[in-house]
């Protein structure tokens, strides 16, 4: 299990603070619906946070202390673990690169952030974007010219290039935001992060402010997605106009149908589950969500008995 020393018992009380705050519900849309309850277990994980596709069936689900990497099928309802990583790292959202089998991971309270090579399960690149315990590296999004990290605890974004030919890694640059996306006054930040298929245009969700944002990645200026409420909203889905918002302390997962200039939304529809246990990000299987259960009610770092992948009807 991964030990938090004193010195980052601040940061752990700001996951803590993240998942208490009081959920309202979203804006109700046409359709409320409660999902059916599947799951799969992470079996031996000591807590549970990123998730993203792979080829076919397949997802990684990351284990946030323990730091480990899972591989699952969500047709088989299997999983297990694939990548046993050093101690002292943390894993927090995913990214995946198919073409050049890299998987890129948030660091979260270490300030860093790793490659790993899916293949032979090695370490290809390791980044401290911030001093551990001052930085949160939450969640990440890959876009046609590299990988884009968000910082819970700071206003700024990492950019990761990646040759999309080769598929090398080059060194990371910080952009500093400006506007809307860049108020850090709460306890957790900016968090959950995609992009457009071009890579031109970023959005990210604000935990404390309940509120989406998007960011120019060439200028880090930032503009609010008007008519949307979500509380406690971590990890993001996009596909087409649709955005999923996983609501963690709400147990929910709110769909959004953003505008085509993406400057404001609409919640179209609500999802709940029986096993939801404050859900943090989820990836799309055709119609389907794969969703990753926190359970942080149970502490931080969080004493569940198991942790889940729930997957459930996108639409």
């Amino acid at each position: 299990m991964y030990s938090i020393s004193r010195g980052r018992w601040a940061v752990a009380a700001v996951f803590s603070l993240a998942v208490s705050i009081p959920g309202q519900a979203a804006a109700v849309g046409p359709d409320v619906q409660r999902a059916p309850d599947t799951a799969i277990v992470l079996p031996g994980a000591i807590s549970a946070e990123g998730i993203v596709r792979g080829p076919g069936n397949t997802f990684y689900a990351s284990d946030l202390f323990g730091g480990n990497i899972y591989k699952g099928n969500i047709k088989a309802k299997t999983a297990e673990l694939f990548i046993d990583v050093p101690d002292g790292r943390a894993s927090l959202g995913m990214a995946l690169d198919k073409q050049h089998h890299l998987l890129f991971v948030a660091g979260g309270f270490t300030g860093q952030a790793y490659v790993y090579d899916t293949k032979d399960r090695s370490t290809l690149a390791t980044f401290q974007f911030g001093t551990a315990g001052e930085a949160l590296i939450n969640d990440v999004v890959l876009t046609p010219t590299g990988a884009w990290f968000t910082d819970s605890l700071r206003p700024v974004l990492f950019f990761v290039p990646l040759n999309p030919c080769d598929g090398v890694i080059g060194q990371f640059t910080a952009l500093e935001l400006s506007g809307p996306a860049a108020d850090a006054q709460g306890s957790f930040n900016l968090n959950g992060i995609e992009a457009t298929p071009n890579g031109r245009t970023l959005i990210v969700a604000h935990t404390t402010n309940g509120q989406l944002y998007t960011v120019d990645p060439g200028t880090g200026s930032s503009a609010l997605i008007a008519g949307i409420d979500v509380p406690t909203v971590d990890g993001l889905v996009l596909k087409g106009r649709d955005l999923w918002a996983v609501q963690n302390a709400a147990n929910q997962i709110s769909r959004i149908r953003l505008a085509q200039d993406l400057s404001s939304g609409q919640v179209v529809g609500v999802t709940t589950s029986l096993l939801f246990g404050e859900p943090s990000t989820a990836d799309l299987f055709g119609n389907t969500l794969a969703v990753v259960n926190t359970h942080f009610s149970t502490g931080v770092p969080p004493t569940a008995r198991q942790y889940e992948v729930v997957v459930l009807d996108a639409y």
